[in-house]
């Protein structure tokens, strides 16, 4: 059982709003702990990587105002280096804000401005101001947009784009492998015309492609940052050089062509750059569900289901039923997709709550935003690794389908007709005959010329019966 701090364990700080009890070793200070007061709505915190945002924010703001002639040498640097420890992911136990608290993100900000200046002002033996310092020509208005700007940016270069490069190069390696193995095609999850796991791959690695060139794209106007607009956009109490420069140096620091934004107003007041965002991380997830899904149905069995291939085996199965593997990866692949569609719902929602000049649900856009490109990098990652290139294809399964198929009718249709070719496909399904041993029977095309119109490989190439 967790027990309470006693009286000895606090320490008086105050804010513009009097005195706060804060636990003694917190590196946060009184706005922060009411904060933590106030918000009990879920058990979220904001996310590493906003956190990690809002530092890079911080350092790169305290050393744009130092360049600039606005602050102390010694204190930008004090900043900058109580900055750089959080980066390095020092010190996150002590951002406790639930992600359920104010709209405009304010108390994830002060809670950075007072660690900040706590840390800083120990590392330089003298004060350091949260609001004076740290927050010197900022604003929660700003510096929370650029936040969810910042950390979105980085975490998609850094986690889901090579999640998605590692995705798309696992499947052309599994097309070399298992590429010209010919297999029954299904629409409507009934037999159809033959295709090669080439062409089945290939679908799925475009899809990826397509997806990946769609987040690409909106990622664009994510780069263009908020800081500098500062309270309502005007930029008020913000040196006029501030934004061009702070865009400049951050984009140094995180090696990322970060831009200052062309119109503040619009990144305060609206997220529309990460509800476009959010859209193609669905298309995403979208993709992902289709392949897992794929996978599952190509796997089942091993006896009584399609049994195209055979998933590597990760686990148990079942409580109950010795010997039972499951699709696991797959499984949990498309679910982490639904989460991620579920988030689009919740990121659509919150960027309509952009009243007048801020919008005011940005803590929850974080979150989301962060989770989604999070899940969707991870199940990139499963999927390749424990899925795609370990499956093994089942031929021998395949070759009888294929036999059987009575869809394989379909090429003969400029020959003998649509109508005829229905009869025949029926019979021989009826009878449970092979195809070709149905049209022989039933038509006047010689075995020989049954054998080249039908060939399964040479169907998934196309084009018309010669």
């Amino acid at each position: 059982m967790t027990q309470r701090p006693t009286e000895q364990q606090f320490r008086v700080e105050k804010d513009s709003m009097g005195e706060m009890k804060v636990p003694l070793n917190a590196l946060y200070q009184a706005q922060t702990q009411r904060a933590v007061d106030n918000f009990h709505f879920s058990k979220h915190v904001m996310p590493q990587g906003f956190i990690q945002a809002l530092a890079y924010i911080k350092q790169t703001a305290a050393m744009t105002n130092a360049q600039l002639g606005l602050l102390e040498g010694d204190i930008a640097q004090a900043i900058s280096d109580a900055a750089q420890s959080i980066i390095d992911g020092e010190h996150l136990e002590h951002f406790p804000v639930d992600v359920f608290q104010t709209g405009s993100g304010t108390s994830s900000n002060m809670n950075a401005n007072e660690v900040i200046a706590t840390l800083a002002s120990e590392l330089l033996g003298d004060d350091v101001s949260p609001n004076d310092h740290v927050n010197m020509g900022q604003s929660s208005n700003d510096v929370v947009p650029t936040a969810i700007q910042v950390s979105t940016v980085l975490a998609i270069e850094l986690q889901l784009s090579p999640a998605l490069n590692h995705l798309k190069s696992t499947l052309e390696a599994k097309r070399q492998e298992v590429g010209q193995v010919v297999k029954t095609g299904r629409t409507h999850l009934m037999d159809a015309m033959p295709i090669t796991f080439d062409q089945e791959l290939g679908g799925w690695q475009y899809q990826i492609e397509q997806a990946q060139k769609g987040i690409e794209s909106a990622l664009e106007n994510v780069k263009a940052l908020a800081q500098g607009g500062t309270a309502v956009g005007t930029g008020i109490n913000a040196d006029p050089r501030f934004a061009a420069k702070f865009a400049d140096n951050v984009a140094q620091t995180t090696r990322t062509d970060f831009s200052a934004s062309d119109n503040f107003f619009y990144n305060l007041s609206s997220q529309d750059a990460i509800v476009a965002l959010s859209g193609q991380l669905k298309t995403a997830a979208v993709a992902t569900m289709k392949i897992a899904n794929d996978l599952r149905w190509m796997n089942s069995g091993p006896l009584a289901g399609l049994g195209e291939i055979e998933l590597q085996g990760l686990q148990p199965g079942s409580s109950i039923m010795p010997g039972k593997v499951n699709p696991v990866i797959p499984e949990a692949a498309a679910m982490a997709s639904a989460q991620v569609i579920g988030n689009d719902a919740t990121i659509t929602i919150a960027g309509q709550s952009g009243n007048f000049q801020l919008n005011v649900m940005l803590p929850v856009i974080a979150h989301n935003i962060l989770e989604s490109i999070e899940l969707l990098a991870n199940s990139a990652t499963a999927l390749a690794d424990k899925a795609i290139a370990t499956f093994n294809v089942r031929e021998d399964n395949l070759e009888v389908a294929l036999v059987k198929n009575p869809i394989l009718v379909t090429a003969l249709n400029p020959v003998i007709g649509y109508l005829k070719a229905a009869d025949i496909a029926k019979k021989a399904y009826k009878e449970g005959e092979a195809i070709i041993d149905v049209a022989e029977r039933e038509t006047d095309l010689d075995r020989a010329t049954l054998e080249r119109l039908l060939n399964p490989s040479k169907l998934t190439q196309g084009g018309v019966a010669e």
